[in-house]
């Protein structure tokens, strides 16, 4: 029995010690893939000034190496002269009414969401439904080299998820009314949860009465830079307050990419 006893006990001490050796084996690694789980979850510190600014975003992460790499990126410079006329290019078809939009600070810009898919651009035959518009200060694109006071995007997405961009350049001037609402409940802080306006906005009379673009093909203005967003910038500017545009910069400083190179690209009209 005496031995049977020490044959149990000894069985049992081994047991526990290769439990507790797994435990100290194992733990450590999982520990660590959790970690890395947490860590690649992070998102991606990026700004427009030093060390996370512009001019460093391709090499702040691999997802963002069209940034530094790509050879269609937006902004870009337009200038007047090197504009092609086209007159095969169609005319933008603008689909837009009334509906409400919620508000969001994200920290880069402040833009209006529409979830309500009513909204609506066909360009060379092919429907774009409208996500958002957001704001920068100053303008991105330039005018032989010219920046305006703000810029306006108004960014829309096929069943590819392919984007198209309308670009609004906006001059200081008369208060824009249509947007007061918007701008009255401006958070001035990264929010948390989508603030919703209690007025309906529709969009087709925030855009000029002349709809002649210029149009070209570019990326996202902000990381991770993809390429192969059709881009339309209104020729006619449009008009916000000083007032307006004062505001905006309060809480949104500069949120401005630098014009890109325009490489082998053409812009048309």
């Amino acid at each position: 029995m005496e031995i049977k006893k020490f044959i149990g006990i000894f069985v049992a001490s081994a047991c526990i010690s290769v439990a507790v050796y797994g435990s100290l084996t194992y733990a450590p690694e999982k520990k660590l893939e959790e970690e890395k789980v947490a860590t690649t979850a992070q998102p991606i510190e990026w700004s427009y000034e030093g060390d996370t600014g512009p001019n460093k975003w391709g090499s702040l992460d691999a997802s963002f190496s069209m940034c530094g790499n790509g050879k269609e990126q937006s902004p870009i410079n337009i200038d007047l002269e090197d504009v092609v006329l086209d007159k095969s290019l169609g005319d933008i078809k603008i689909n837009y009414q009334p509906t409400l939009f919620k508000l969001r600070n994200d920290g880069h810009n402040i833009q209006a969401t529409d979830d309500s898919g009513k909204n609506s651009i066909v360009i060379d035959g092919e429907k774009y439904t409208f996500l958002r518009i957001h704001f920068h200060t100053p303008s991105e694109h330039q005018i032989n080299g010219q920046h305006f006071a703000m810029e306006a995007h108004l960014v829309h997405e096929n069943s590819k998820g392919e984007k198209a961009v309308l670009g609004l350049l906006i001059n200081a001037g008369k208060e824009n009314k249509l947007l007061t609402d918007f701008w009255s409940k401006l958070p001035s802080n990264i929010t948390e949860a989508d603030i919703p306006l209690s007025n309906t906005i529709n969009l087709a009379k925030l855009l000029p009465t002349d709809k002649k673009v210029y149009q070209y093909s570019g990326s996202l203005t902000t990381p991770p830079c993809s390429e192969g967003v059709k881009w339309s910038i209104m020729q006619q500017p449009i008009e916000m307050s000083k007032e307006q545009i004062d505001a905006f910069k309060a809480i949104i400083p500069n949120n401005s990419r630098p014009v890109q190179s325009l490489n082998n690209r053409k812009v048309v009209e």
